[in-house]
């Protein structure tokens, strides 16, 4: 991947399960530098080329969130978009609204819901339960599923969230997620070593409603509409950083989602149900997969995650699964159904 050149001038590629030492820190950080750096330089130009104030950005630059964060204060931009899916995935629903918009000079239809994805009714997943012999539990009402959900997390437990149609592009957002509580200075540590399989640094996202993420982040206002896809970085505001040390960056920072209620209602009513028990209404949310997996997408992608790692439980529609029931005495990994 790297060439000579490089390699003479940086040191050999870092393996993996080697010791991270602070000249990869270095190099990281310049590369981070440099890349804001020829970013800025070019949308300052851009604008100076077009003036006009709305921006719209993919490829895989623009997932990079930390300098998507500083897009508006440091060019004259004043709205960003940036879609879910800034990869080629994106590019093929971008070819298609130019033929429908454009060519076919259809009404203009505006992007506004990233679950579209595949989705389970309650039906499906207990199907799958019980074809394969798994313990389950059915929650008797929405409210339950949102309160006993909430205690759980409150309680220090890892949950596996599986709710409605799969989000679409490479952030989990609340339909195949894991969540925890951000107030646990432990949390951090135990997502990496113990369900994601990655080095203990490596920072979580805060997933927080639209209307109380100025509260605790120093965010751009009007709030962006690329933060319900968690594609930008913001400082989180001084006094909270020590009250949810689990999604703060060491430099003060969060990779901030805000979701609002009309995208995912029972995602949103879980976030407030936790902020009643822990005076903070925000959750940790990454995505629900193992370190070199795609994020789950059917029942059996789930379950099997779960019981792959040492994530405590499972939300999977209507239904609560605890791994701790499900030994492999009562199922058979190498033949469960999908």
């Amino acid at each position: 991947m790297f060439s000579s050149k490089f390699l003479g001038l940086f040191g050999p590629q870092r393996k993996p399960e080697s010791e991270l030492l602070q000249k990869h820190k270095d190099i990281a950080a310049s590369l981070q530098w440099v890349v804001e750096e020829i970013l800025m330089t070019m949308l300052n130009c851009l604008y100076l080329e077009t003036r006009c104030e709305n921006l719209v950005m993919g490829g895989g630059v623009a997932l990079n969130s930390v300098a998507n964060g500083k897009i508006l204060s440091k060019t004259p931009f004043k709205n960003l978009w940036i879609h879910p899916n800034a990869t080629d995935g994106g590019s093929s629903i971008g070819a298609a609204w130019y033929l429908h918009n454009v060519i076919f000079g259809q009404k203009r239809w505006r992007f506004s819901n990233p679950f579209l994805g595949p989705s389970f009714t309650d039906d499906e997943v207990k199907n799958f339960l019980e074809t394969n012999r798994v313990h389950y539990h059915k929650f008797a009402s929405r409210e339950e599923l949102i309160e006993r959900t909430a205690d759980i997390i409150w309680d220090n437990k890892v949950v596996g969230w599986f709710q409605g149609g799969m989000e679409w592009g490479p952030r989990a957002l609340g339909a195949r997620s894991i969540l925890s509580n951000p107030c646990n200075p432990d949390m951090r540590e135990i997502l990496n070593l113990k369900v994601k399989h990655r080095e203990p640094f490596r920072p979580f996202a805060p997933v927080v409603c639209h209307e109380d993420a100025l509260t605790y982040f120093e965010c751009d206002t009007p709030i962006p509409e690329p933060t319900d896809y968690m594609l930008m970085v913001y400082p989180i505001r001084q006094e909270y950083r020590e009250k949810i040390p689990s999604v703060t960056h060491v430099d003060g920072s969060g990779r901030l989602q805000t979701i609002r209620r009309e995208l995912h209602p029972l995602y949103y009513d879980l976030i407030k149900s936790f902020g009643r028990r822990s005076g903070i209404p925000i959750l940790i949310n990454t995505s629900f997969n193992i370190r070199g997996e795609p994020i789950v997408c059917a029942p059996f992608d789930a379950f099997r995650c779960m019981m792959g790692t040492e994530i405590d439980c499972l939300v999977m529609g209507s239904f609560l699964i605890w791994r701790h029931e499900n030994l492999k005495d009562s199922w058979d990994s190498e033949v469960c159904l999908d």
